[in-house]
């Protein structure tokens, strides 16, 4: 009960200061991309280059592409490394969204717990302008927006709450140990070959489907292709959408936990 009453009174305070909230993640989008000569361009040469790296090598070099239901490959691809890029670059970045502000930490009347939150909203304006990108791919491949398109809030919701928790658990440890970074970075890593971005899930064993089904990027670049793709509804997906909340409300008591007890040392570490 005390965590619920907590839980309120944070979100209070989030609406409260949701201007300054804005305010600082623009800024922070700012500083991170608008500074260099190709400012907000460098922010998609990467995923892009990948993309076509990852496409060439199975439609033109190997030649053995996964199986897609008769959706171009490259279409396929794109929706899920959407999800993916958004959950690289926020958790990436907010594993020091503490640490590299220790001037705004040692400020008495600002609100800490934002930071990993500001670090969120930042690659989440950028998912946005991936996301109007991947329409523009599904428009000029003649696939048109349907129903099941209004999901979408709903798993980049669940995505964001999955990174609040990861983001407040790590930035929270990095201000003592700076191995989280390295860490994370590994995280990553595994993760990226473990969610089945660029191969199907088919190609798993039934024996060790539990194991990819326990990553909660699998549910939620699953939900992409829901969405936009294989027209499906996220209640429909059962007991994933059970094991993925079960697993983000865990991180995010965690986080917000160990946040909360590590929070007065910050200022003395920094």
């Amino acid at each position: 009960m005390r965590f619920l009453i907590e839980f309120m009174q944070f979100i209070k305070a989030l609406m409260k200061n949701r201007k300054l909230l804005m305010t600082l993640a623009v800024n922070d989008f700012k500083q991170e991309y608008l500074g260099s000569y190709l400012g907000l361009v460098w922010a998609f040469i990467k995923p892009t280059v990948f993309i076509v790296v990852i496409w060439f090598v199975f439609e033109i070099g190997i030649r053995s592409a996964p199986s897609t239901n008769g959706v171009p490959f490259v279409i396929w691809l794109t929706c899920g490394f959407a999800a993916w890029f958004f959950f690289s670059e926020a958790l990436s970045s907010g594993v020091t969204a503490i640490s590299s502000k220790s001037y705004l930490v040692k400020k008495v009347d600002f609100r800490v717990s934002i930071l990993p939150i500001i670090n969120n909203l930042s690659a989440l304006l950028i998912h946005v302008i991936f996301l109007m990108i991947l329409v523009i791919i599904f428009l000029c491949n003649d696939y048109f927006p349907t129903v099941y398109w209004l999901q979408l809030p709903f798993y980049t919701f669940s995505l964001f709450t999955l990174l609040l928790g990861l983001n407040w658990l790590f930035a929270s440890l990095r201000v003592f140990i700076k191995d989280i970074s390295p860490f994370v970075g590994i995280i990553l890593q595994v993760g990226f070959w473990g969610t089945p971005l660029f191969w199907s899930i088919d190609l798993v064993p039934d024996k060790y489907l539990f194991i990819i089904k326990l990553n909660p990027m699998y549910f939620i670049v699953s939900g992409y292709r829901d969405t936009f793709i294989s027209e499906q509804w996220f209640w429909n997906r059962g007991m994933e959408l059970v094991v993925f909340w079960m697993i983000t409300s865990f991180f995010f008591i965690l986080g917000a936990i160990v946040f909360k007890r590590l929070r007065p040392h910050f200022g003395d570490v920094l």
